[in-house]
């Protein structure tokens, strides 16, 4: 299973304070029309921190279910503590998740020896393919490419969302992995610069709203390597990639999938709806880009 292309952080839709099993079903239909190569339930953009251990096991059964085989479901699995990290994890593959995404522990600050060991006890403890998660911004702590260039020597280790925000990192970790490990941009609006620096795919929030799009880069710079095309989809896009992160990740994309009419205005504290003023400046952008209502006329 190749681990190259553009795969989308799905957000976890909710109404009434539940799970919206409709709606997720909605949502996972319109990537796959998309054109993505895989989904990611359970992760930051999908607020796993607030989904319970069952909602955490149905939203990833529903959607290997609604996926149907055609793409991977990379799960999230991580945690602050190993023992949990692993029982989500074993939950994963035996719901039929593919892959699982594994971030860095937040808040307790481990060593890189720390991670070293948290990393490698999940390794050995399920027989998964595994994609670490660096996003030092949110956890407190960055995998140095030493540290990850060790833990790409085991074989279930397949690969790492890169979201510290730096190019010589990812030149880094490419150059100690000698380019054999599958490096994802975890930041869409650094996903054309690290894909010049040994990045082979996305990870992404974006994508949520606008799938064929971010696949269109893709395959201008992997496929056809028509750089032209590549930085001119790059720059028409970046508004709305930094439109993404106005406010904390996944208010934003949320905000614009309600504004498209794919999924309810509902959030879980302490997440909240948008200001009024960049609720507005949101739905203009939007407005801009034809994207409101947009899957509804799609479907």
């Amino acid at each position: 299973m190749e681990l190259r292309g553009v795969f989308t952080a799905l957000v976890t839709p909710f109404r009434n304070g539940e799970l919206d099993e409709k709606a997720l079903k909605k949502l996972i239909e319109f990537q796959l029309a998309g054109g993505v190569d895989g989904i990611v339930p359970c992760g930051t953009t999908g607020e796993a921190p607030t989904l319970s251990y069952e909602e955490h096991e149905r939203v990833i059964e529903l959607t290997v279910k609604y996926v149907k085989g055609k793409v991977p479901v990379i799960a999230g699995t991580g945690s602050n503590s190993t023992k949990e990290a692993i029982e989500l994890t074993r939950s994963a593959k035996k719901l039929g998740a593919d892959m699982c995404l594994l971030t860095t522990p937040y808040y307790n600050k481990p060593t890189q020896e720390g991670l070293l060991r948290h990393f490698l006890e999940i390794a050995q403890s399920v027989p998964v393919p595994l994609v670490l998660y660096n996003i030092p911004g949110r956890t407190g702590v960055n995998m140095t490419p030493e540290t990850i260039a060790q833990l790409a020597r085991t074989k279930n280790i397949v690969g790492i969302k890169e979201a510290a925000g730096s190019l010589t990192q990812v030149s880094d970790i490419y150059r100690l992995t000698k380019g054999r490990f599958a490096i994802l941009s975890g930041d869409d609006n650094l996903f054309l610069p690290m894909m010049s620096v040994g990045a082979v795919g996305v990870i992404s929030v974006f994508s949520n709203i606008m799938p064929r799009e971010l696949k269109t880069l893709y395959r201008a710079f992997m496929v056809e390597q028509d750089m032209a095309k590549a930085l001119k989809v790059h720059t028409k896009l970046m508004p709305v990639f930094q439109a993404m992160f106005i406010e904390t990740n996944p208010i934003p994309v949320k905000e614009a999938l309600y504004r498209m009419g794919m999924i309810a205005r509902e959030y879980r504290l302490p997440l909240c709806p948008m200001s009024e003023k960049n609720a507005a400046f949101l739905k203009g952008l939007l407005g801009e880009y034809g994207l409101t209502n947009r899957a509804k006329r799609k479907a």
